[in-house]
């Protein structure tokens, strides 16, 4: 699970602590990049986490560049399957991760995206829908409230979508290295997340939004 961040020690010390305490799947690791980070107290809190097992951190002082971080993660990741994890994530399905790994091990099968809720208990990503906002991409269903199922239910049905965000995204490694990963010279803040998953349709695969893994962002 690759986290990036710089500073933010409240957004991304409840993202850990709740990946940590609260998901039932058990092999897993976090890979903290931490973006050149100066608060005193988030540089106290990297260094005590890093001491923990399956808990790394990355230093980079490099301007920010999301895709160039993820990059570097994945670069020197153990796993077999990638988690890419924005740092004002935090868990509320313990099985969240279980659920995600399951979908992206099957055959022909791309990126996998999560049911993401704002902190108010309104729907924040329910899968990445092209040609809106500005004619590039947006998520579907946004604002929804809990318990509204959306148009013919599909804001609860697990389905394909052209692409999912990178705030919570699953996907092989074989697939992420055969893609090439994030576009860290085009697409070093926005839109990298939905290129991904378009260079994975072209591969061939199909990108999957599951309700069943909820996070809030």
């Amino acid at each position: 699970l690759f986290i990036p961040t710089r500073n933010g020690l409240k957004l991304v010390r409840q993202c850990i602590e709740s990946i940590l305490e609260k998901t039932l799947y058990p092999r897993y690791e976090i890979i903290l990049i931490d973006n050149g980070s100066d608060d005193p107290e988030a540089l106290r809190y990297f260094e005590e986490i890093s001491a923990r097992a399956g808990v790394r951190v990355l230093r980079d002082d490099s301007p920010f560049n999301y895709s160039a971080l993820n990059n570097q993660a994945a670069a020197v990741a153990r796993g077999e399957v990638f988690g890419l994890i924005n740092n004002d994530i935090e868990v509320i399905s313990p099985d969240w991760l279980g659920e995600m790994v399951s979908i992206a091990l099957q055959p022909g099968v791309g990126a996998v995206g999560a049911r993401l809720w704002y902190p108010e208990n309104t729907l924040q990503h329910a899968g990445v829908v092209l040609g809106y906002r500005g004619g590039v991409a947006d998520h579907a269903h946004r604002r929804l409230g809990q318990g509204d199922a959306g148009y013919f239910g599909r804001a609860a049905l697990l389905q394909g979508f052209s692409a999912v965000t990178a705030a919570c995204l699953i996907v092989r490694r074989a697939l992420y290295e055969q893609v090439g990963g994030l576009d860290e010279k085009n697409l070093k803040v926005a839109y990298n997340d939905v290129d991904f998953c378009l260079r994975l349709r072209e591969a061939g695969y199909r990108n999957v939004w599951t309700p069943h893994a909820e996070l809030y962002h």
